[in-house]
């Protein structure tokens, strides 16, 4: 995610490079051509201007669509943040309200906790890496009970796995008596909501913004750089600076081009751009609160932006 207000021109013209080299090679081919003597090539400038409304429609809807893509996949990590808050607080509550009973073990509750909120913070992370077509799963060995290692490897849905995991594990602390009563009901809840926010993150994931969008987007805005150049040119031969068109038409086709571009590094938010949702830096706030709420002080360090970039 980007953060910083200022943009290093380097940078953005990266992202139109190809447009501005179509741009700029149609616009001095017109020049040319005029500066050889073929005025009778040239184009009414409505023909440009009626192109340009209906292009800035295109881009106007698939850049609104693109920021409800992105706003729902940080709206959705957002809900994963309270409820992983809410699971721990309840797996670490529920198991200490129960410290008074007969079959209640202390060292057996203090593993199950840190068990149970362990699942939870490898289960964030998996769903990270999920998202992004990561494979760094090796990472997450430390988090794991070292009898299902095996099994989570072999797993296609991993984070959906894990949520299997944390099932089991409460059901069996249930089993043993270090949960009672309904206490599972209100864990399962919480597990709910975090398996709906997976379905909504891949959702977004695997429903690309509609294609005929994208498509039409670019080829309006590639015919409107074509064109731009013979409405312009009449205009600058009047002026007597034909050549001062060629800037000029490369400016206009510049700010319809990075139009065009912002929607298009929105509508994919999980791709692990610095565009994305900075779920990196998600799960880190995520993994310090829960072991700050096991009463661990040996947090992992706090993720800060780099370059003006946040991961």
């Amino acid at each position: 995610m980007i953060v910083k207000r200022n943009f290093h021109p380097g940078r953005v013209l990266q992202y139109v490079r190809y447009e501005m080299l179509a741009a700029s090679g149609t616009a001095m081919l017109v020049a040319a051509v005029h500066q050889a003597g073929a005025t009778q090539f040239g184009l009414p400038f409505s023909v440009a201007a009626i192109l340009g409304s209906a292009l800035a429609i295109f881009i106007a809807f698939r850049n609104n669509s693109a920021y409800g893509r992105w706003w729902e996949a940080r709206t959705l990590w957002g809900g994963i943040v309270n409820s992983s808050r809410v699971l721990a607080r309840l797996i670490i509550t529920f198991t200490d309200s129960h410290a008074h009973q007969p079959q209640y073990d202390a060292n057996r509750a203090t593993q199950f906790k840190k068990e149970a909120v362990y699942l939870l913070i490898a289960w964030v992370h998996a769903l990270r890496m999920h998202l992004r077509t990561e494979n760094n799963w090796e990472s997450l060995l430390p988090l794991l009970p070292t009898n299902e290692w095996q099994a989570f490897q072999q797993s296609h849905n991993k984070p959906n796995f894990l949520q299997l995991l944390s099932g089991r594990h409460i059901y069996a602390a249930m089993a043993d008596g270090t949960l009672g009563g309904f206490d599972s009901f209100q864990m399962e809840g919480q597990l709910l909501a975090l398996a709906n926010y997976q379905g909504g993150c891949e959702r977004i994931k695997n429903t690309p913004l509609l294609r005929q969008y994208d498509f039409f987007t670019r080829l309006f805005l590639y015919v409107f750089m074509l064109l731009l150049p013979w409405a312009l040119v009449a205009d600058f031969v009047r002026m007597e600076s034909l050549w001062l068109m060629v800037p000029v038409s490369v400016l206009i086709s510049f700010v319809f081009a990075i139009l065009g571009k912002v929607g298009a590094v929105n509508e994919d938010p999980f791709e692990n751009r610095i565009t994305d949702v900075p779920l990196s830096a998600l799960c880190n706030t995520i993994e310090r609160d829960l072991r700050e709420m096991l009463g661990e002080t040996a947090l992992p360090s706090k993720m800060q932006p780099e370059n003006g970039f946040l991961n």
